[in-house]
C-alpha cells in the first residue's frame, strides 16, 4: 500500500474511534442548558484532522496492539485543543470569524456561549481522562501533566505572550517561546501520554519526545506559511490574518524561504530520531513528511 494511502486510512480509522468517544461523552445538544451544549458540540464536530489524538494512539501502538484503551485520553486532548481554538477565535484574542471551514463558535452562538463552551471542554477533558482503561496511577500522572502543559506554564503562557507580541518586533527566542508553548506542548504531550500508557521504556520515551518537539515546531511554521500561501477553502479559516494584525509568526521574523528551510530541517530531524525505533515507527516517519507538505 502507498505510504500516503496507508497514512490516510489509518488516520480515518482512528478519527472515527475518537469521534465515537466524543459523541458518547459530551452532553446531547438538546440537554439543558441547551445553548452551551450546542456550542461545544458545534465546535468539536466541525471537522479537523484530530492530529493530537492520532499522535496519542500511534505512540500507544508502538507498544500495544489495540488503541481503544487509550482512546478516552486521546479524545480528551482533542477537547483541550478545541477549547484553545474557540478561545483563540474570540474578538479579544485573534478575532477570527472562521474555523475549520465554518463560522467560528462565537460568530454562531455569541461570545458568552463560546467562552463557556471552551471552558466546559477544558474542564470536562480531565473527567474523560479518568474513563481510560489504564492504571489509576497513570490517570493521576496524566491529569497532572495535562494541567502543567496546558496551563500558565505551557499553552496559556504561549497564548499570553502571543497577545502581548502583536504589532511588536520580537526576537527569535520570543517567537520560539510562543509557539513551543502555544502549539508544540500539546503535540508533544499527545505523543508522551500515548507512549507512557503503552509502557515505553525511558530511553524510547526520550526519542518520542524529541520527535514531538521537532514536529510541533515544524507544524507551526507550516501553519504560518499556509496563512500566506494557502487558500481559505483549504485552510478553513481566514487567510492573511496574521500579517494584517502583525502577529508574531515565523515568516515575519525569518522570512518565507528561511521559514520553509527551517521546517524542512525540523522534519528531517524528527524522521532521523524516530527512525531509531525501527519499522514499528514507520507511520510516524510518514506522518512527519505529511505535516511538512500539508495544504490545510
Amino acid at each position: 500500500m502507498d505510504n500516503k494511502v496507508w497514512l490516510k486510512k489509518d488516520m480515518k480509522e482512528k478519527q472515527e474511534l475518537v469521534n465515537i468517544i466524543l459523541d458518547r461523552f459530551l452532553p446531547r445538544k438538546d440537554e439543558y442548558p441547551k445553548e452551551v451544549h450546542k456550542a461545544l458540540r458545534y465546535s468539536v464536530f466541525a471537522g479537523g484532522k484530530r492530529l493530537r489524538p492520532y499522535l496519542t494512539m500511534l505512540a500507544y501502538q508502538l507498544y500495544q496492539e489495540n488503541p481503544e484503551a487509550i482512546t478516552p485520553v486521546a479524545a480528551a486532548l482533542e477537547m483541550i485543543h478545541t477549547f484553545s481554538l474557540i478561545h483563540d477565535d474570540l474578538p479579544d484574542i485573534d478575532n477570527d470569524e472562521y474555523r475549520r471551514g465554518k463560522k467560528s463558535c462565537h460568530a454562531v452562538f455569541g461570545e458568552g456561549d463560546a467562552l463557556l463552551a471552551g471552558d466546559a471542554l477544558l474542564v470536562s477533558a480531565f473527567d474523560l481522562v479518568t474513563h481510560a482503561e489504564i492504571d489509576d496511577a497513570l490517570k493521576v500522572q496524566f491529569v497532572k501533566e495535562i494541567s502543567q502543559e496546558c496551563g500558565i506554564m505551557g499553552l496559556i503562557a504561549g497564548q499570553m505572550v502571543d497577545i502581548e507580541s502583536e504589532g511588536k518586533k520580537i526576537d527569535k527566542k520570543t517567537l520560539n517561546y510562543i509557539h513551543e508553548n502555544k502549539t508544540g506542548r500539546l503535540i508533544n504531550l499527545s505523543l508522551r501520554l500515548g507512549a507512557m500508557a503503552g509502557g515505553a521504556p525511558e530511553k524510547e520515551l526520550k526519542i518520542i519526545e524529541e520527535y514531538g518537539k521537532n514536529i510541533g515546531l515544524a507544524f507551526q511554521i507550516v501553519d504560518d506559511l499556509l496563512d500566506i500561501e494557502g487558500t481559505q477553502e483549504e485552510m478553513g479559516k481566514t487567510i492573511g490574518k496574521d500579517a494584517s494584525v502583525e502577529k508574531a509568526t515565523f515568516p515575519a521574523v525569518w522570512g518565507v524561504e528561511e521559514s520553509r528551510r527551517q521546517a524542512e530541517i525540523l522534519i528531517n530531524k524528527a524522521k532521523d530520531v524516530i527512525h531509531g525505533l525501527g519499522d514499528r515507527a514507520k507511520l510516524l516517519e510518514i506522518l512527519a513528511d505529511y505535516l511538512l507538505t500539508r495544504k490545510s
